[in-house]
């Protein structure tokens, strides 16, 4: 297996412009650490592509991604999975293959103008797109998990559970079924309603959340002076709903993987401090790791100092015969050098 980093959320060109990667060192930081790696995994939600800005977007994006892949070079490869947020870049193509669409499908780099784009700002590194997922090595399966929204109310990942999901599933889906389920975002970034138990009001609430990528209700309620109880309902929320659910999907989806690596909740894990037995699927197999972000996000990392599960700047890195291990990158920079509304 090649020593491999994945990372993921970057959300390049989001309209509350929290990513980091717009600035000098946190850039600088990642394309360091891809000196010391033979492959590069973008795990979805690269580019923002949801909020009704695609090409400004994109304009964003291409420097920074051209810089990634120059950073690599010839040698190295890259592995593109996108997420709900970039989806655009696959979507016609996931509705060409419908039920032929596989758990580790390659998808065609030119398979939509946009997605040809974003390949070629790569170069001159190697490059595949899979998606929903891709094995990395043996017993290591990695996917957005943006899936694990079906398995909530509001169909979004910061919601609540829907149903035991601890428990073995007892039926099988298919990729292509989870696609039909989460319905996508209509044009503009809403969600269908979900249509299980959930009300015009569940989905609007997970329309806001998902949108500020972190949990907003309402900013009178929700501030960035509250930023450290946010962070805790969120991790009570990812423990007793997001990881369950991300359980859920790659039992019913078939996943016999040892390790399984997801993005999506932006909450890097598992820590020290974490309870290690929330961070698997049902009946204790896979263990689940989550990328965390690149975002500097005020409503749950504001006043605080890291090490912080939302703290921006999160990995995991895989190496041969090694566990997967968490990274946090950019620990030891301050938000005068992440912020960008400062």
């Amino acid at each position: 297996m090649p020593r491999t980093l994945i990372i993921s959320d970057l959300h390049i060109g989001g309209r509350f412009f929290h990513t980091v990667l717009t600035r000098t060192e946190p850039l600088e930081r990642l394309l360091a650490a891809l000196d010391d790696v033979d492959r590069l995994v973008l795990l979805g939600d690269s580019v923002e592509l949801v909020e009704r800005r695609p090409q400004r977007a994109m304009e964003i994006a291409r420097p920074i991604i051209t810089a990634i892949g120059r950073r690599l070079g010839p040698d190295k490869e890259v592995i593109v999975v996108p997420g709900n947020h970039d989806l655009p870049l696959v979507r016609p193509w996931i509705w060409q293959v419908r039920d032929q669409l596989e758990l580790t499908s390659q998808v065609p780099p030119d398979a939509t103008p946009g997605l040809a784009a974003f390949v070629s700002w790569l170069a001159p590194a190697q490059v595949s797109v899979r998606y929903p997922g891709v094995w990395l090595g043996d017993g290591v399966f990695a996917l957005h998990g943006h899936y694990l929204d079906v398995h909530l109310v509001p169909v979004s990942s910061y919601g609540f559970a829907r149903g035991r999901l601890r428990r073995p599933a007892q039926d099988r889906a298919t990729p292509f079924s989870y696609e039909l389920r989460r319905r996508h975002r209509a044009e503009g970034g809403r969600p269908a309603r979900s249509g299980i138990g959930g009300s015009w009001l569940l989905d609007e609430v997970g329309y806001v959340i998902a949108s500020a990528t972190s949990a907003v209700i309402k900013h009178q309620l929700m501030r960035p002076s509250y930023s450290g109880v946010n962070a805790r309902v969120l991790r009570t929320q990812v423990n007793h709903a997001g990881l369950p659910a991300l359980g859920r999907v790659v039992d019913r989806l078939g996943v016999d993987a040892e390790f399984v690596i997801f993005a999506h909740c932006h909450r890097l894990g598992p820590l020290p401090d974490d309870d290690p037995g929330f961070w698997h699927g049902p009946g204790g197999r896979p263990r689940l790791f989550n990328t965390g972000s690149w975002l500097y996000e005020p409503l749950v990392v504001q006043g605080v100092t890291p090490p912080h599960p939302y703290w921006p700047g999160g990995a995991v890195l895989l190496e041969p015969g090694r566990e997967p291990q968490v990274l946090r990158l950019l620990d030891d920079l301050g938000a005068q050098a992440l912020r960008t509304d400062l």
